[in-house]
């Protein structure tokens, strides 16, 4: 087994086909097969389902894909390292919509100011799509919200808890927490993710029962319907970072009482290791920064999964 043909697993697994890998890998179909039948002898297992089109790994290949785009990046970025002396390559990262506009750019611009010879690749997702990249090798590390589950693989520390905030028209600032929520219309976010689903628990909590004028499936859509005069939301205040302050008045929901937690999720084994601990650190900075810092906990790992 070598490099070679790892690249050559790992291009079968991304294009579905051996035509797809030979384009990429610039060899014919027919030594692309040459090289699987080796890894799947070398292995004494079947890496690809042949009777699928496209091709579909089989579990032992899924296993062997993992470790193999670990194995190619680890050496890409030494031979990198060993002839520049210095950090380089491209980071992969993946992060969920409401801190893809202001945070990660942020960070982004701070780590390039200490490793400039890196450059990055932002996947915008929801968590558990992001945590399946991220296991599957397609992505360095993401930004991911605390209760999707860790698989045992990777690891998730938190960098950010902030609060759920009403946000509001300007002029419509004079009124009660409870005369927003009943007496306005009422802006939902409605999709399949976690932020979605805790604010519809805690409005239920609340024997208030919105009246709904417009449904949005973006965080950034909901705060333009606000600025807007449209009506009232519940938003996380990392949301409303990326506006002018005047233009939509916000106050702690439920006291401050209800927030969420971001965590970095990356692989329990990782090249990018010392990389992505000075991306840990540049987050936490700016969390501090904006008044919604995580507090310090241990590292998580799928057995202490929400």
């Amino acid at each position: 087994m070598d490099l070679r043909q790892l690249q050559t697993l790992i291009a079968v697994a991304d294009t579905g086909s051996f035509a797809g890998a030979a384009s990429r890998m610039n060899l014919t179909p027919s030594a692309i097969g040459q090289q699987i039948q080796s890894l799947e002898g070398e292995f004494g297992a079947s890496l690809f389902d042949r009777r699928t089109r496209p091709r579909r790994l089989t579990a032992k290949g899924e296993e062997l894909v993992r470790a193999a785009r670990t194995v190619v990046q680890t050496m890409t970025e030494a031979k990198l390292a060993i002839a520049g002396g210095r950090t380089a390559g491209l980071l992969k990262f993946g992060a969920i919509r409401t801190v893809s506009m202001r945070l990660v750019p942020d960070a982004f611009a701070r780590m390039r100011s200490l490793y400039p010879d890196l450059s990055f690749q932002l996947t915008v997702g929801i968590s558990e799509s992001l945590m399946a990249d991220v296991a599957a090798g397609h992505l360095d590390a993401a930004l991911v919200a605390e209760h999707v589950g860790v698989p045992a693989s990777l690891t998730w520390s938190p960098v950010l808890q902030e609060p759920l905030v009403i946000a509001a028209p300007p002029d419509q600032a004079f009124r009660s927490d409870t005369s927003l929520l009943k007496d306005l219309p009422f802006i939902r976010y409605l999709t399949d993710v976690p932020l979605a689903r805790q604010i519809e628990t805690e409005l239920s909590g609340l024997s208030v029962v919105p009246k709904d004028i417009v449904v949005a499936n973006t965080m950034p859509a909901v705060v333009g319907m606000v600025q807007a005069g449209l009506g009232v939301a519940i938003v996380p205040r990392i949301a409303l970072l990326h506006i002018q302050p005047d233009s939509v008045h916000q106050r702690a929901f439920c006291d401050g009482a209800v927030s969420r937690r971001l965590g970095l999720v990356q692989r329990q084994v990782s090249s990018r290791s010392e990389v992505l601990a000075q991306l840990r650190d540049a987050f936490s900075a700016m969390a501090r920064a904006h008044g919604v810092a995580a507090e310090p906990m241990p590292v998580l790992g799928a057995e202490h999964a929400p």
